[in-house]
């Protein structure tokens, strides 16, 4: 039996096997990756890899074994998620594994917003399977903004569309620890956990945070839609992208990613990390 991570290269995925080589030993651990080149780090801790591909069936026949705890960490293509992941499930359930966690989105069936159609269907496709399984509803990632602070800080400005929302937001490394305590540990399976941050915060709470911790101010600008809309797309992202984030910022106006359950801080056993602490190491970087 191992513990399975699929995905194991991506932002997400490095940080979850980080979590697990902290209790568990690496001969204990395998990492379901597309590139074995770039996955040699993993490698070189003693993480067992297994090459396969969401986007070809049959390479993830042997990705799995009996009695695994696997971790499936959705693709990042909207659009083409479905379908990855029915191939995913479906290898699973051939093999027999103990326990399928999966990283979808806060709210789960009542997240209406477009990012979250293809979580809700994963879910759906879990469930038809049989599987035991553990749903890691993940909120907003923190990086989300700090990640992006370039455009804001030359600009001088936060824009969005999503009003006076709040976003209850943590950082992967948050969401990481808790999907390695998920499939390590007992009492996780048929559960579906909320997680989020403890804190929900506004966009222009988070500019005010910028302006404090930089010395410059910092704007927040709520457009219309339609209009930051136009800017992401004049910005060079891809209009769908696009759409996407836009609607996004509509489910944060209406308070769909403001949830604060308080599932993540107590799977992780710690609070949650505070958007001020994200802030300045990305500025300090």
């Amino acid at each position: 039996m191992s513990i399975v991570v699929t995905g194991a290269t991506g932002e997400l995925g490095r940080l979850v096997v980080d979590a697990l080589l902290a209790t568990v030993p690496a001969g204990e651990i395998a990492a379901v990756v597309r590139d074995e080149k770039k996955a040699a780090p993993l490698a070189a801790r003693g993480v067992e890899l297994r090459v396969a591909d969401y986007d070809r069936p049959e390479t993830l026949a042997g990705a799995f074994r009996a009695g695994d705890r696997v971790l499936l960490i959705s693709g990042s293509e909207v659009g083409r998620r479905v379908p990855q992941h029915t191939a995913v499930i479906d290898a699973a359930k051939a093999a027999g594994v103990a326990q399928l966690a999966y990283t979808g989105i806060l709210g789960g069936p009542g997240a209406d917003f477009r990012l979250a159609d293809e979580h809700r269907a994963t879910e759906e496709l879990i469930l038809a399977s049989g599987l035991p399984y553990t749903f890691l509803r993940n909120g907003w990632y923190t990086e989300n903004y700090t990640g992006n602070l370039g455009p804001v800080l030359e600009h001088g400005a936060v824009v969005a569309n999503a009003g006076e929302g709040r976003v209850a937001s943590a950082t992967r490394a948050d969401y990481a620890a808790a999907a390695a305590v998920a499939v390590t540990g007992e009492g996780h399976l048929n559960t579906a956990y909320e997680l989020s941050g403890d804190t929900a915060w506004s966009l222009a709470e988070y500019a005010a945070l910028l302006t404090e911790e930089t010395g410059r101010k910092i704007a927040y600008n709520d457009v219309p839609a339609a209009v930051h809309q136009e800017i992401l797309v004049g910005a060079g992202l891809p209009e769908g992208f696009a759409a996407i984030l836009v609607d996004v910022d509509e489910a944060i106006g209406r308070g769909l990613l403001a949830g604060t359950s308080g599932d993540l801080a107590r799977l992780i056993g710690r609070p949650t990390t505070p958007l001020a602490t994200s802030v300045r190491a990305a500025l300090a970087s």
